[in-house]
């Protein structure tokens, strides 16, 4: 089988910018574009085959359902991981997500929770997320929201470009102005925003906010996971493990001239963040550039990469 080269669904937010046009060379639909949903089988945004011919046009929601054998025949119901590229002109709202058990009760069946995380593409010159509370019971957390202590509840991160995040489910957080980050999740929709700024739209009413969820759902105490991050490889070549939970494994790929990589798992997300280059499989060459992205089937057990190129990699667990 051949990669499985997908057409990105771009997405506008009010928080969103141009940098998925300007950077990515993608067809963004304003200059307010958040979202590129660049891997997705979520009714929000599927994405759609580009190449193989024999499969173009094909969402891959419904490729999945009728090819299980391209996944190795999964267990998932529905395609299990969502890869995005934002692009946050200004902060996104401070928001937590569910685990799976309270998404299935409260979202309807078949909503996943959302555990997510996230590579800091780029970064603008003194950029923070929003990452975890100082609250150390409910009751205490309750209070500061509703006294309006955003200053004393929440914890802010400096980042830079290259940085890693993981955000399990429970956890608040928020994507600060300037950052453009590559977010690897569970295929989920479902956001529960505890505070937006008191930001107004055009008519003067704020965003809908969601208390009563994030007070279920949010982790109390916060706990920052501990990371493992490994690299294998050259100066040629390198493998970054950054993360294995029970949903997802994440990778980058980083090579500067040469790269092969084994692919033992059932099938990979792949998308290119930085530089160009080209992809050999089983003898055929596919051009890769910025913004590429591609599942890599189950019988590809191998690939061989060429270039000066950076590529995030996952694959369910």
């Amino acid at each position: 089988m051949k990669p499985i080269f997908l057409k990105p669904v771009l997405q506008e937010k009010i928080w969103g910018g141009n940098k998925l046009g300007i950077y990515f060379d993608l067809p963004i639909p304003s200059n307010q574009t958040g979202e590129g949903w660049m891997i997705s089988g979520h009714p929000s945004g599927v994405t759609e085959v580009t190449s193989p011919a024999e499969l173009k046009g094909l969402p891959l929601d419904r490729l999945y359902k009728e090819q299980p054998g391209l996944f190795g025949n999964p267990k998932e119901e529905v395609f299990p991981l969502l890869t995005k590229i934002i692009d946050a002109s200004q902060a996104l709202s401070v928001q937590v997500h569910p685990d799976d058990q309270y998404a299935a009760a409260h979202e309807g069946a078949g909503e996943l929770g959302k555990t997510e995380c996230w590579y800091i593409i780029s970064a603008a010159p003194g950029a923070k997320i929003v990452y975890g509370h100082t609250a150390q019971t409910k009751e205490e957390f309750i209070k500061q929201v509703e006294k309006d202590n955003w200053d004393e509840l929440l914890t802010e991160v400096p980042v830079k470009d290259g940085d890693f995040f993981y955000v399990p489910h429970g956890t608040i957080h928020a994507i600060g102005a300037g950052i453009v980050i590559l977010e690897i999740q569970q295929s989920s929709d479902t956001t529960y925003r505890v505070y937006d700024y008191h930001r107004t739209d055009a008519n003067g009413h704020e965003r809908e906010l969601h208390l009563q969820q994030s007070f279920d759902v949010t982790m109390i105490p916060h706990q920052t996971p501990e990371l493992e991050i490994t690299t294998e490889g050259n100066q040629e070549g390198q493998v970054v493990h950054y993360l294995t939970n029970e949903y997802f494994s994440v990778y980058k790929w980083d090579l500067k001239k040469e790269l092969v990589v084994d692919l033992p798992k059932d099938y990979y997300l792949a998308t290119v963040i930085t530089g160009e280059g080209e992809m050999e499989v089983d003898g055929t060459v596919y051009p890769l550039k910025l913004a590429d992205s591609f599942i890599l089937p189950t019988d590809i057990q191998q690939v061989t990469l060429r270039g000066d190129l950076e590529i995030m990699v996952a694959n369910p667990e």
